[in-house]
């Protein structure tokens, strides 16, 4: 073979292991290794013009099991949250409940200490000349079992006695020296219930007794609250 042709042989030859080289260089290998895993990428029919970069986000397995202890313990802490969430509601009940029921009390608190002063002059108080009257407007501010007994009472004792001696009785409560509303205090209160201490002042005549006899008493006035108002469920000297 002449030298011209074996060199152009040669020539040929290197020029094809260039372009291959070259080709080798631009395009990536149909087999790429991202991450230490193997991913195979076909390649399109016109050949590789940019070929995809395969993302870390493709290799991720979003079907692979959960491990034991990260899942018993996002139960753990999802129980956790749902007691805290219920235990805050009920401690907010709670105190919505004892707000509500402390303004009730001071409600009955300034209502049946107005109506115990209003009441209480009325029941201790009676004129013989004219008893039923007086006994029945006492029992206008009288509820439940004192009521009836009151009616007893004032029936078989009181209005006898009364008429026998020409008894008047007229109550009133104490003010303060210092001038100011009737002395009353608050021995305890609920909402439906309220006890009240109040000074009273009584004056009593009749035959049995010369002039003017003037009795300084304290007197414990239980308040209920009924569907008609503050009415008195039971009187209690001390």
């Amino acid at each position: 073979m002449p030298k011209t042709t074996t060199r152009r042989t040669m020539t040929a030859a290197a020029r094809a292991a260039a372009k291959r080289a070259e080709r080798s260089h631009r395009e990536p290998d149909p087999v790429a290794t991202v991450a230490g895993r193997t991913v195979l990428i076909e390649a399109p029919k016109n050949g590789w013009q940019d070929p995809p970069e395969p993302s870390p986000e493709a290799f991720e397995d979003d079907d692979a099991p959960t491990a034991p202890g990260t899942a018993r313990r996002r139960r753990v802490l999802t129980a956790l949250l749902a007691v805290l969430l219920v235990a805050g509601l009920v401690a907010v009940a709670v105190l919505g409940w004892h707000s509500w029921e402390a303004r009730r009390t001071e409600t009955a608190r300034t209502e049946a200490v107005a109506a115990a002063r209003e009441a209480a002059p009325i029941v201790l108080s009676y004129d013989y000349r004219h008893l039923d009257r007086d006994f029945t407007r006492a029992r206008a501010h009288l509820t439940g079992d004192f009521r009836d007994e009151y009616g007893k009472t004032t029936k078989t004792v009181v209005a006898p006695t009364a008429r026998k001696y020409r008894g008047v009785v007229k109550a009133t409560i104490a003010a303060p020296a210092s001038g100011g509303s009737p002395a009353a205090s608050v021995v305890s209160a609920s909402p439906d219930k309220v006890v009240v201490l109040l000074f009273i002042n009584q004056v009593t005549q009749s035959t049995q007794v010369s002039g003017s006899r003037v009795d300084l008493n304290r007197v414990r006035v239980t308040m209920a609250d009924t569907d008609d108002g503050w009415k008195v469920s039971a009187v209690d000297a001390l």
